[in-house]
């Protein structure tokens, strides 16, 4: 296995343009007074402050940004489309707590029952588009937990579309945070939605609950909720100078807590952290020596983006270094695991991530096996 090796594209190239800023001292995270919550950043995925975000708590009508996640995933795969009329049952109709006013038997677009949910937080607009997904309410709360799972979120199961209270229904602010992050990635046009400020619909205006959008200009979403036993909850994104945060408050004590305390969490991480993309996906790392193969040299590189977030000021004390998994021998498949990158920072790891082969590479002829089998006899 050959010895740990510094990146030195990495750090010299991408790292000099910041030699020299001075480190800025970060404080802990402001007092949040919410029963949990989590402060993430959208690119890199690293966590920045929280508070019991794996505890359980009710969703309420953040469960609609599930609702959400499933119904634009029928849209991406053509299963349904935004110009379908759906027609109202009677248990849509009757559903108790936030409206958009739909009535039975009438029939409303994909459209316009997507922005009720969205900006108005209709409880009959999401079981409308449940049951037209899904036949039922029941069957689409099965599509929920299957995209729950895919995602992760391994602290969440669904019984309905809505939020409703059920004991059965619970999830976490972490995991919250994980779908609204995907929300952001998968459907970023769809996702634009969420910052529409106020929706029209049978003649009843009504106006979207976040606060932030209205108080803060860099906010774009997502969702707020609420129900007596859960409380006042937000999750919330911003985006400023290109580095997005995601916040996730669950549980305050009234609407204008709940914007407190995620206007409070978005200003902390943009004032004390800034995000950088390190690698691009399948952009050459560098280059290792491929034995017994048609190349003596194969280009390794990450599957994915990479971003890290540190403390503003810290960019250029980052360390990244690279270990091979021993020697590298033909044939190899493109996407192969060969190594594995290592980002640190005052030697705390921040990244992790394996290194993979970027091309596909055949064995060589018997005379190049034969003579580095031998060249390996002696390394």
């Amino acid at each position: 296995m050959r010895p740990t090796q510094p990146i030195a594209l990495l750090l010299v190239c991408m790292l000099a343009a910041a030699a020299g800023a001075a480190p800025v001292p970060v404080p802990s995270g402001p007092s949040v007074g919410a029963r949990s919550y989590v402060l993430q950043d959208f690119y890199s995925g690293q966590v920045l402050g929280g508070r019991d975000e794996d505890m359980r708590v009710e969703p309420a009508s953040l469960t609609k940004i599930m609702t959400a996640y499933v119904v634009f995933h029928e849209l991406k795969e053509g299963n349904i489309r935004l110009e379908d009329q759906v027609r109202i049952s009677e248990k849509a109709w009757r559903m108790r707590g936030s409206k958009m006013f739909i009535e039975v038997d009438k029939y409303v677009s994909v459209d316009d029952l997507l922005k009720g949910m969205i900006v108005q937080s209709g409880n009959d607009a999401s079981v409308a588009l449940a049951e037209y997904v899904a036949g039922s309410e029941d069957a689409f709360a099965q599509l929920m937990n299957q995209y729950a799972e895919r995602l992760g979120m391994s602290g969440s199961h669904f019984v309905n579309s809505t939020g409703l209270p059920n004991e059965n229904h619970y999830t976490t602010a972490r995991d919250l945070a994980v779908l609204a992050r995907a929300l952001i990635r998968d459907f970023p046009e769809k996702y634009q939605w969420h910052a529409i400020e106020k929706f029209t619909f049978n003649g009843i205006t009504q106006h979207n609950r976040n606060k932030l959008l209205w108080r803060d200009k860099t906010v774009d979403g997502i969702k707020t909720g609420h129900t007596e036993s859960a409380g006042y909850c937000l999750a919330a994104s911003a985006l400023r100078d290109g580095m997005r945060l995601v916040a996730v408050v669950m549980g305050t004590k009234s609407e204008n807590a709940r914007a407190a305390a995620t206007q409070k969490l978005l200003d902390y991480g943009f004032r004390f952290y800034e995000t950088h993309e390190l690698y691009k996906k399948e952009q050459p790392v560098t280059e290792i020596r491929l034995w017994k193969g048609e190349l003596e040299s194969l280009e390794i590189g990450l599957a994915g983006d990479l971003y890290v977030t540190v403390p503003r000021g810290q960019y250029k004390n980052l360390d990244a270094t690279m270990q091979m998994n021993g020697h590298v021998i033909a044939p190899v498949e493109q996407g192969q695991g060969v190594g594995t990158l290592r980002v640190t920072l005052a030697e705390t790891e921040l990244v992790n991530r394996p290194l993979v082969s970027l091309q596909s590479v055949p064995q060589g002829t018997l005379w190049q096996r034969l003579a580095d089998h031998v060249m390996l006899m002696f390394e």
